[in-house]
């Protein structure tokens, strides 16, 4: 099996290194990951300024771009091969409820998932990397039996994984979750530089608004490994018959000719 291995926190994070060493003896793994910290940047793809990708002293390759850069460029073109399964993380810190559209960790899982690879994302919930070699020996675990029991191979799909930073024994299952939600973010922080120009920084995420039960909040508070497919259709299906009804009245009611 061979395995792509990338994240949003830079080639050198603790929690790709950490992945790597977990996974590196039960596959051919290959780690191509950012030169620098990318989270957040969800999707986004690089298309304006150029990609150049280099080899750190430790065998890793990393690109001056965002998580889905590094994968999308391996897949269409870097390797010449098709990996098995694509593995994104450690990262540092929780990717929950709507931390899934921003994250770069699941950025990069999906799109190994847009190439029509299994892809996983694995977070820990808290930031700092504690137990980490913990959640590295859960994300083996959960790789391996992927691979043993044939759930790689055949249709892509896309996880979610989120480990509670507890010693190894003591972290629970895995519990199959939907998404949470989370409250709005808190403000932006202004503050002058020195120069007397306003600066803004984005806020820390909201707290967890949905942490019910059946809720990946929910699952890692009480220990538990959060494991959370996820698709990439946006589609509103529920309300597709009443904007059809409102494009019809649009139609049927063109806007006057100024």
């Amino acid at each position: 099996m061979k395995i792509l291995i990338s994240n949003d926190d830079g080639y050198q994070a603790s929690g790709i290194v950490a992945l790597y060493e977990a996974l590196k003896d039960i596959a051919d793994v290959e780690v191509i990951a950012p030169e620098q910290n990318n989270s957040a940047k969800s999707n986004a793809l690089t298309l304006n300024s150029p990609l150049y990708v280099h080899r750190a002293s430790n065998g890793f390759r990393y690109v001056n771009g965002t998580p889905a850069d590094c994968v999308h460029i391996a897949l269409s073109g870097l390797l010449d091969y098709r990996p098995d399964l694509v593995v994104s993380g450690i990262n540092n810190g929780a990717n929950m409820g709507d931390d899934t559209i921003y994250s770069g960790t699941v950025g990069a899982a999906m799109e190994g998932y847009l190439f029509g690879i299994p892809s996983i994302a694995f977070s820990q919930v808290q930031k700092e990397w504690l137990e980490l070699n913990s959640a590295a020996r859960k994300a083996r675990e959960i790789v391996q039996f992927m691979l043993e029991h044939k759930k790689v191979g055949s249709e892509p799909w896309l996880l979610n994984v989120n480990i509670p930073n507890l010693p190894f024994e003591k972290i629970k299952s895995a519990k199959v979750c939907r998404l949470g939600k989370r409250h709005a973010a808190e403000p932006v922080i202004a503050q002058k530089n020195p120069r007397g120009e306003t600066m803004y920084w984005i806020g820390a995420a909201g707290p967890a608004k949905d942490d019910a039960e059946g809720t990946d909040f929910h699952a890692t508070e009480h220990g538990h490994i959060s494991l959370t497919p996820l698709k990439v259709d946006l589609t509103e299906h529920d309300h597709l018959r009443y904007w059809s009804e409102t494009a019809s009245l649009l139609a049927a009611h063109p806007a006057p000719k100024a």
